[in-house]
């Protein structure tokens, strides 16, 4: 018989693996171990955590792609900056080439003096007269001279019949069309004070011929230089 404990005497014994015999009591038995395993794993957890945080994210479709876009127009150019404008600094309104042919016409504003408004008017080229000088043209503002109607210069004779029941036209004419009155560009008329002016009426009830405006030559240049 031997000398060992009954106890121990069933006891298999562990196999002997060279290399790692013995590693994984020692382990278990060592607390510091323990203590650098955790907090490797804690370091592992962390940086892994860290690499998901910093992960490049997919970019979202663009606010252009996500929300529909309204197009808003550009607002219409104002009309009346493109129509000269005639100043004490600078009076020219059209040059005479633009107002070679008979009964051709040109639309611009002028200040009034008195009252500071920009007046629109209307540049004739007459029939008679040197394109060279003042006489063979006609200006006058479009607004009526009492109220507030627009006159109209009227190159269509059949609008003439038609709107103004005016058959006796051979050529353009000048009409309110508020009154019906039709102004004649080559007829004078003599107003009070022995004062002629351009546009007499051959229809209607108005009082005077629209208002005039002064005009000179200056070579080629034409300029509006006041009102009536």
């Amino acid at each position: 018989m031997t000398d060992q404990p009954p106890s121990d005497r069933f006891k298999s014994e562990m196999p002997q693996i060279p290399g790692i015999s013995g590693s994984r009591s020692s382990a278990a038995s060592n607390p510091g171990a323990k203590l650098v395993i955790g907090l490797l794993a804690v370091l592992l957890v962390v940086f892994l955590g860290a690499r998901w945080a910093l992960r490049p994210k997919h970019a979202g479709p663009p606010l252009s792609e996500q929300q529909p876009q309204i197009e808003v127009p550009a607002p219409a150019p104002d009309p009346s900056t493109l129509v000269p404008h005639a100043t004490d600094a600078d009076p020219g309104i059209a040059v005479a080439e633009e107002m070679a042919k008979p009964w051709s016409s040109k639309e611009f504003y002028i200040r009034n003096r008195l009252s500071g408004e920009n007046v629109p008017a209307l540049l004739v080229r007459l029939p008679t007269g040197s394109a060279s000088q003042a006489s063979g043209y006609w200006a006058f503002a479009l607004k009526a001279p009492f109220g507030n109607c627009q006159l109209e210069y009227l190159t269509d004779l059949g609008k003439l019949k038609s709107d103004y029941d005016f058959r006796a036209a051979k050529y353009p004419m000048v009409g309110n069309p508020c009154s019906r009155t039709i102004f004649d560009p080559l007829r004078m008329s003599n107003l009070p004070g022995r004062v002629w002016a351009r546009g007499a009426i051959v229809q209607g009830s108005d009082l005077r011929p629209p208002l005039g405006i002064e005009i000179k030559v200056q070579g080629k240049k034409i300029l509006a230089v006041r009102t009536e």
